[in-house]
């Protein structure tokens, strides 16, 4: 990740998910297994055949993201939320949640510490 929440590309992004791959295989494929990868690594992808196959046959998948924003929605199925005009996200998103989690922190915090805005 960058500082503005971009994927950077990996290196050795084959081998990684080859690697990952053969241990899915070898525990047995569900159809449930993926990996995410940086979208900028895409182009280097050069994969096993039996790979290329599970990807097409629905066994293995590889999700490209580009933002944390696009990881965060892989890994919990929930919209990660864009950030309004007036500084707020819409509920039922990660980032509400997430914010709503550190106002109530900053909230306790103040609770605790005299003069603190």
């Amino acid at each position: 990740m960058n500082q503005k929440g971009e994927v950077q590309a990996i290196g050795g992004v084959n081998e990684k998910l080859e690697g990952f791959f053969e241990v899915c295989r070898a525990k047995g494929l569900t159809g449930k297994q993926g990996a995410m990868i940086p979208a900028s690594n895409v182009q280097n992808l050069m994969l096993k055949e039996e790979m290329v196959e599970a990807g097409k046959t629905g066994q293995f998948t590889i999700y490209p993201v580009k933002t944390i924003d696009e990881g965060i929605e892989v890994l919990t199925g929930v919209p990660a939320g864009k950030r309004r005009k007036d500084g707020t996200y819409p509920e039922g998103t990660v980032n509400y949640l997430v914010d709503k989690k550190l106002r109530e922190m900053a909230e306790t915090y103040r609770e605790f510490q005299p003069g603190a805005r």
